[in-house]
């Protein structure tokens, strides 16, 4: 117990000494993201694909889905993620399992700024792979300003279940669980989607990092 209140202090004081800007939490307290107020939201976890990826991204137009980005793969291609830079489509960072975090509290702060790195700024979103949260884990995410992001339901491709008011749909898209794009083209057609923040706070509600006063 006092190597895990020791951890939390030092990752505490390091987001707050090497953090340059702050973000809207968008839940009140701790909490796991599930389900927004209206619409739809897509939501995409990438940590598999070269060219079929690059080539699918650049075919998408606004409102984009949310990406959540697995480190591994976004190292490994630079260039893919050069385009989503360009193309300005939001990502959000693809964590692992929810335990990995239990075992090594450094392993956030580590991941966070690897995506800095990358991106040149903190993420706005974190989702484990199997969307799991600890209370420990939820507090480090909330320090650090990050907002934990499940979803409402997983699709895997097939039919196409009806639409309910403010869902967050989670589509896999790894090396031995994936939505083939075709299928998830077809899910975009038949479906209207939203902005992630638009589904959470509505249209005039913009989430977006700010600088510190």
């Amino acid at each position: 117990m006092l190597i895990g209140c020791s951890l939390f202090l030092f990752l505490q004081s390091f987001f707050k000494q090497t953090s340059n800007t702050s973000v809207f939490h968008v839940t009140e307290k701790p909490a796991a993201i599930v389900r927004g107020t209206h619409g739809s939201a897509l939501t995409i976890n990438i940590s598999f694909g070269d060219e079929e990826v690059s080539d699918w991204i650049e075919t998408l137009n606004d409102p984009y889905p949310l990406l959540l980005l697995d480190l591994d793969w976004a190292e490994r291609f630079p260039e893919t993620v050069e385009l989503i830079i360009k193309k300005k489509i939001p990502v959000g960072l693809l964590g692992l399992e929810g335990k990995a975090y239990e075992a090594d509290g450094r392993l956030l702060l580590q991941q966070v700024e690897r995506y800095k790195a990358i991106f040149n700024e903190e993420p706005l979103w974190f989702r484990t792979s199997d969307e799991k949260f600890s209370s420990f884990l939820h507090s480090l995410l909330w320090e650090a300003k990050i907002n934990a992001l499940g979803s409402s339901f997983t699709w895997d491709g097939g039919n196409i279940p009806p639409m309910q008011e403010g869902e967050i749909i989670a589509i896999p898209h790894h090396r031995k669980d994936r939505v083939y794009l075709p299928e998830l083209k077809r899910l975009m057609e038949e479906r209207e989607f939203q902005p992630i923040d638009e589904v959470l706070l509505g249209s005039v509600g913009k989430l977006k990092k700010i600088p510190n006063e």
